[in-house]
């Protein structure tokens, strides 16, 4: 079964640190781009981070520097820390895969929304507080 299954999220203090994960099947190993994007109500969706099957990650401008995706094969676990937290990155936080080859391209399709998408998790809920 395709399954992406997110956890990590919570509560934080500005200039502080969190680290999300996201289960995902093997299905998803070796020819599949994977990523973050977030959404808050009344703002725009965000793609936050990726990375493809080599490696390569691409983030967006607005996290460059504080985010890091990586990703566990052995284990099928997908991370994202974010450390120097802002308010502004309070948001649904939510775990996606695309059959894709470029990081860059999966960061440009997830802020067209989960239809589309390949696959995404439920979602974890991120509180930053100033």
């Amino acid at each position: 079964e395709v399954q992406l299954v997110e956890s990590g999220g919570g509560a934080a203090q500005a200039g502080g640190s969190l680290i999300l994960s996201c289960s995902y099947s093997s299905y998803f190993y070796n020819k599949y781009c994977m990523g973050w994007f977030r959404q808050e109500p009344g703002k725009e969706r965000e793609g936050v981070a990726a990375i493809d099957a080599d490696g390569g990650t691409s983030y967006a401008d607005s996290v460059k520097d504080r985010f890091t995706i990586s990703k566990d094969n052995a284990k099928n676990i997908l991370y994202l820390q974010m450390n120097s937290l802002k308010s502004e990155d309070t948001g649904m936080y939510y775990c996606a895969a695309q059959f894709c080859h470029e990081s860059s391209y999966l960061l440009d399709v997830m802020r067209k929304g989960p239809n589309a998408l390949d696959a995404w998790g439920q979602g974890t809920l991120v509180t930053v507080s100033s």
